[in-house]
């Protein structure tokens, strides 16, 4: 049993690829202190990788990955914040601690750590906060293995699609991929979140494009 343990996600907000949670643990919180681990998003790939492979061989890993498809059907049910919730108690779960720290996924702190607890299935003190990634090492731990988790499945899904970015609307080169799939094969790719408003917009665009050509 471990004694407590960080859970963090990457991949909230994109809209082609996987949304990954990862939980790590430890037997106390004094084990993180030496770990030179900040938010991943802070951090070079370099860096990332690096310390990847420090916290795979110092503590326990938990990781749940929830594809495109499975969040458009999850989300015909619940909110992403419920459904990342529900996630963050899976990996929880596996390494049973007494205390677990959450990145908190909700405007409001309390309620999304009741949230998690109403999808616990072993008894844990949940501590959520907002930016936990910058105060817990904890959490930066699992925020880094989320975050090298997702993009290593990021470059295999480019190995079978071509270049797509990060996955992320921000990104221009994801969304040229986007617009292209779309324009050959008049749907989006299997990889994207069709829920998304980033894929329902580019689509309706693309139809009032196609129709102006005939008025």
């Amino acid at each position: 049993m471990y004694v407590i343990c960080g859970v963090d996600e990457a991949g909230k907000g994109s809209v082609l690829g996987p949304l990954v949670i990862a939980a790590v643990g430890g037997p106390s919180e004094d084990v993180f202190a030496d770990l030179a681990v900040k938010d991943s998003k802070q951090l070079s790939p370099e860096v990332r990788e690096r310390l990847y492979s420090v916290i795979r061989k110092r503590f326990k890993v938990a990781t749940v990955r929830i594809d495109a498809h499975e969040i458009d059907e999850i989300r015909r049910g619940m909110t992403l914040n419920s459904c990342i919730a529900r996630a963050h108690a899976q990996v929880i779960g596996k390494l049973c601690p007494s205390k677990a720290y959450v990145d908190a996924c909700d405007v409001n702190a309390f309620r999304y750590a009741e949230m998690v607890k109403s999808h616990l299935v072993c008894s844990c003190d949940i501590i959520s906060e907002h930016h936990a990634d910058e105060t817990f090492k904890v959490v930066s731990a699992a925020s880094v293995v989320a975050k090298v988790v997702r993009d290593h499945a990021i470059a295999t899904l480019a190995i079978k699609y071509g270049t797509i970015g990060s996955g992320y609307p921000s990104d221009p080169v994801t969304i040229e991929f986007l617009s292209a799939y779309i324009d050959e094969y008049k749907s989006p790719p299997p990889i994207a979140r069709k829920s998304w408003k980033t894929v329902s917009i580019m689509i309706g665009k693309k139809q009032q494009s196609r129709l102006s050509q005939f008025f």
